[in-house]
C-alpha cells in the first residue's frame, strides 16, 4: 500500500492500541491501518452499543470477522440513557436545536475504550475522526482526562484521507463500502440520527429518503396520537405505561417519528467556528425536552427559571464543545439537580403531522394558583396592591423629573 508513503507516521512496533470501532468506513479502515501503516503489534477494536440498532451492529461484526479483528463489544444503552440522556433532559440540552446525541456518545464510547486500554495494557488510543469535524475534540478531551498517559492516534486526520480515498483503500483489504440507499452517511444513536455532517453543501437541497425514523408530515396519520409522560425529579419514569429508560426513548422515537415529529434542519456553528448545514432527526428528544421544559414552567419559581434558562444554555454549549468532563459542568449540574427536586408531574401531549400540543399538566409541585391570580375570583384584597405600586413607581417618578 502506498497511498500515504510521503507522510511520516511514528512506528509503534511491539505496542498495543485500542480503537473506537463502529463498523463504519473510518473506523473499519483505521483498524487495518493501525497495523499496516503504524506498525502496532496488536489492535483491539471496541464496539459500544449506544442504540444504533441491530443492523448497524451486525455490519460492524461482519466487517470485524472479514478483517480478523478480535472485537470487544459493550452494551452501554442503559448507561447512555440514565447517565447522559437523562442529564440532557434535566438541562433541556440543545445546541442550535440539536439535542447533543453524538456529542454525548463520543464521550461515552471513548470512556469505555480507554477503560479497555487500561485492562489490556495498551499504550495508545485511536479514533477515526476527521480533522474538520467536532468529534476529534470530544474524544481526545475525554481520553486525556481519563487516561492522560495514552498516546492518541488519529489516522484519518494524520494521513489527510478523503472519503473517496478511504473507500478505495478499504476495497483493497477485502471490505466493500456499504452501498447506500440514501444520499448521505450518518451517525445513529438512540437519542439522535445525524445525517451527513459536513456533506450538505448547499442551503436548499432536501433529503427525504435519508430519514430513518420520521415520516413526512403530509404522510403521517390523519388523527392525533396522545402521549402521556410521567416525570420524577426531572427525568421520565413512565411513557404510555413503559418504564424502562431505553424502552421509553425507543417508544417515543417510533411514535413521534410515525407522526412526523423531530426533524431538525439548522445552520450550526461548529467547535472551530465554521458554519455548516446540519440535518438531524430526534423524535424522542423533541418530545421529552418539550414536556420537561413545560413541567419546569409549572413547578419552578420565576427566579429559578430565569437563571436556569441561562444555565441550560451554558450546559449545552459546554457539552457540544467537548467539555463533558470539565469541572464547570459539575458546577452547572449542581444547580440543575437542585431545581429538579420540584420537576415532578404528568404531561399529556397530542402529536399530529409534525406538531406537538400539550393538552394537560398535573403536578403536586405545581405553583399554578388560579384562586389567587384569576380575575374571576376574589383571591386576595386588591387594595393591598396600592402601596406596593406606589413604592414601585417612586424611582420612575425620579427618572422623569431628572430627564433620565
Amino acid at each position: 500500500m502506498n497511498w500515504c508513503s510521503k507522510l511520516v507516521v511514528s512506528n509503534f512496533s511491539g505496542k498495543t492500541v485500542v480503537t473506537a470501532y463502529s463498523g463504519g468506513l473510518d473506523s473499519t479502515l483505521i483498524a487495518v491501518l493501525l497495523k499496516e501503516r503504524y506498525g502496532f503489534s496488536k489492535v483491539v477494536p471496541v464496539l459500544v452499543d449506544v442504540g444504533q440498532g441491530d443492523e448497524e451492529i451486525k455490519i460492524a461484526e461482519e466487517r470485524a470477522d472479514i478483517l480478523g479483528l478480535d472485537l470487544v463489544s459493550i452494551d452501554a444503552k442503559q448507561e447512555f440513557a440514565r447517565d447522559y440522556i437523562f442529564r440532557c433532559i434535566k438541562s433541556n440540552g440543545t445546541y442550535n436545536e440539536y439535542p447533543l446525541g453524538t456529542s454525548m456518545t463520543r464521550v461515552l464510547i471513548t470512556a469505555h475504550a480507554v477503560k479497555v486500554a487500561e485492562e489490556v495494557g495498551a499504550e495508545a488510543f485511536a479514533h477515526g475522526c476527521t480533522g474538520k469535524g467536532n468529534d476529534q475534540y470530544r474524544m481526545e478531551a475525554t481520553a486525556k482526562y481519563l487516561a492522560p498517559e495514552l498516546i492518541v492516534v488519529a489516522p484519518v486526520r494524520e494521513l489527510d484521507l478523503t472519503r473517496a480515498k478511504e473507500e478505495e483503500m478499504l476495497r483493497q483489504y477485502g471490505v466493500e463500502p456499504t452501498k447506500r440507499t440514501t444520499s448521505l452517511g450518518g451517525d445513529v444513536n438512540m437519542w439522535s440520527h445525524s445525517m451527513g455532517s459536513g456533506q450538505v453543501e448547499d442551503l436548499h437541497s432536501q433529503y427525504p429518503k435519508d430519514y430513518l425514523w420520521i415520516t413526512a408530515p403530509e404522510d403521517a396519520p390523519n388523527k392525533p396520537t396522545t402521549v402521556k409522560l410521567l416525570y420524577e425529579q426531572g427525568v421520565p419514569v413512565d411513557a404510555d405505561g413503559i418504564k424502562d429508560p431505553v424502552d421509553i426513548i425507543l417508544h417515543l422515537n417510533k411514535v413521534g417519528g410515525e407522526n412526523g415529529v423531530g426533524r431538525i434542519d439548522v445552520l450550526e456553528d461548529g467547535i472551530i467556528g465554521l458554519k455548516s448545514r446540519e440535518l438531524y432527526e430526534a423524535p424522542a428528544a423533541k418530545i421529552l425536552i418539550k414536556a420537561h421544559s413545560d413541567l419546569e414552567h409549572l413547578t419552578l419559581t420565576k427566579e429559578q427559571l430565569r437563571l436556569k434558562h441561562e444555565i441550560d444554555r451554558l450546559w449545552a454549549d459546554l457539552v457540544y464543545h467537548g467539555g463533558w468532563f470539565h469541572p464547570f459542568r459539575r458546577d452547572l449540574d449542581a444547580f440543575i439537580d437542585s431545581t429538579q427536586r420540584f420537576a415532578n408531574g404528568e404531561v399529556t401531549l397530542n402529536i399530529y403531522k409534525g406538531n406537538m400540543d400539550i393538552t394537560e399538566r398535573k403536578s403536586h409541585s405545581s405553583l399554578f394558583a388560579p384562586e389567587l391570580r384569576s380575575i374571576k375570583k376574589g383571591g386576595f384584597d386588591q387594595r393591598t396592591a396600592i402601596g406596593a405600586v406606589k413604592l414601585f413607581t417612586i424611582p420612575f417618578e425620579l427618572y422623569g423629573e431628572k430627564g433620565r
